[in-house]
């Protein structure tokens, strides 16, 4: 394998591994019997490579894996190491342990490692792994985990070329952890690392989508959720610790929600569609659901927020001033007012909630004055959102009627449509079309009688159906 400048270069047994992988390859190719093989994307065409067993405590955990690239941050110290020295003990290691975490807590087992375990121990392995010459596993990394633990002593790898490269290792991984029978896909932030870091190296989104068999339209809002979060994460530093990546692991139809909702406003007002997404993103930092979310609209603060909040969340008034940006000496647009408050209300969340998760690296006194001040917020959100939702529900109940009979009248459109190639094939059934016209009369009086006890100033639409049911006596 080539070593590339910037990756993780070669293992400290690579020469001894390429030496017994060239002998089972040169066994399998000269046995009678029927070769196993496995066809990967290789260099943007298919190849079939040869399968054969390998000692599964020879060969090494991929320190690259897009699997686990968020959950590396976990342990920061052991992060740094694993850049340093990834195949040392220490750091094949947590590799090992993190495999087995749950992506969105990796201080517990994963549930989905012990299933795929039990199904190993039951039928053995399915499907092949992928290994380097030099022993480095490029897809089943999780497999060599669980086989490992249930004292297995060999793994059925297929083996790549030996000119491969790591930029051939990332892409050929990706490939076959996209592919639908996969066991156990990316976590929803290593997804978006993944997809990020394919754009970054050149590579056209549209392509990328493709791979990961979304919409462009998708991979963009990927794109924005990953932009957010790892603003987030830095805005939430504090006492020495912040927010990672994976803590959001959990929040991804919500976070969809945010875009969806912030590009919609955004097309009429961007203070607005800031203010919104500022609102809702404190709300997911304090883990509400996504109906809660809904609640929350550009002027949730003003309305329902503000009045609620403790002192020492509302921030003090600051003058409006642009900042200057270095070496152009040109001002900045300060931020409005509103939302200045909202994000420093989202910041004051953020820092909380970093130092509460970090607790046993910060003083008690620090971990109790964040845990006040995140409960006063969520306090004060869990009762905002009480009157949002009663009007909410208001507002609803005064749409429902109008949004029926706007459906209505867009079925009536459609059977016109229908009527006109219905009556053109000869094919309409008229005795049918009159007895539905006939309801539709019957429905017209009773709507007419209902705006009768309701309205009492009509405007020109209900003048008009009433005066028409009068006119028909019937």
């Amino acid at each position: 394998m080539t070593n590339n400048p910037g990756n993780f270069g070669l293992p400290p047994h690579a020469d001894k591994n390429k030496g017994l992988v060239e002998q089972r390859l040169q066994d399998v190719a000269a046995g009678s019997g029927l070769q196993e093989t496995l066809t990967i994307e290789w260099r943007t065409k298919p190849q079939v490579v040869q399968v054969i067993d390998m000692p599964v405590d020879a060969l090494y955990y991929n320190p690259g894996t897009h699997r686990i690239r968020a959950q590396r941050s976990y342990d920061p110290q052991l992060d740094r190491r694993l850049d340093e020295d990834a195949w040392s003990e220490e750091s094949q290691d947590y590799l090992d342990f993190l495999l087995k975490a749950e992506p969105s807590d990796p201080s517990k087992r994963d549930k989905d490692f012990d299933a795929l375990k039990q199904s190993l121990e039951d039928f053995r392995q399915n499907e092949p792994g992928l290994i380097t010459r030099e022993g480095i596993l490029v897809n089943g990394n999780t497999r060599a985990a669980a086989l490992r633990e249930l004292g297995v002593a060999e793994i059925r790898v297929a083996v790549l070329p030996d000119s491969c490269t790591w930029a051939d290792i990332n892409r050929v991984e990706l490939s076959l952890q996209l592919r639908h029978d996969t066991r156990r896909p990316y976590s929803y932030i290593n997804r978006l690392l993944t997809i990020d870091e394919q754009v970054e190296a050149g590579r056209p989104l549209k392509e990328v989508a493709r791979d990961f068999r979304i919409r462009e339209s998708t991979a963009e809002q990927d794109l924005w959720v990953l932009s957010c979060l790892r603003d987030l994460s830095d805005r939430s530093a504090a006492e020495g610790v912040r927010l990672r990546l994976l803590d959001f692991e959990d929040a991804q139809e919500r976070l969809r929600e945010v875009h969806r909702a912030y590009a919609k406003e955004s097309k009429s007002d961007v203070q607005k569609a800031e203010l919104l997404k500022e609102n809702r993103l404190a709300a997911i930092v304090m883990n509400f659901s996504k109906t809660d979310l809904r609640l929350i609209e550009a002027d949730f603060r003003n309305r329902y927020l503000e009045q609620r909040l403790p002192t020492e969340l509302k921030p003090a008034p600051a003058a409006a001033s642009g900042r200057v940006i270095p070496g152009i000496n040109r001002a900045v647009k300060a931020e409005a007012p509103q939302v200045a408050a909202a994000r420093a209300f989202t910041d004051s969340v953020l820092r909380a909630k970093a130092v509460v998760r970090s607790q046993a690296k910060v003083p008690p006194a620090q971990v109790e004055a964040a845990s006040s001040v995140f409960e006063a917020a969520h306090r004060a959100v869990e009762d905002a959102l009480e009157p949002a939702g009663k009007d909410a529900r208001v507002r609803k109940r005064k749409q429902a009627a109008p949004d029926r009979l706007n459906d209505a009248c867009q079925d009536i459109e459609q059977c016109i449509t229908d009527m006109v190639l219905a009556s053109g094939a000869r094919s309409l059934d008229e005795e049918a079309l009159d007895e539905a016209v006939l309801k539709l009369k019957a429905t017209l009086k009773k709507l007419a009688q209902a705006t009768a006890q309701t309205i009492e100033v009509p405007g020109e639409g209900v003048e008009w159906l009433r005066e028409a049911v009068k006119r028909d006596p019937s």
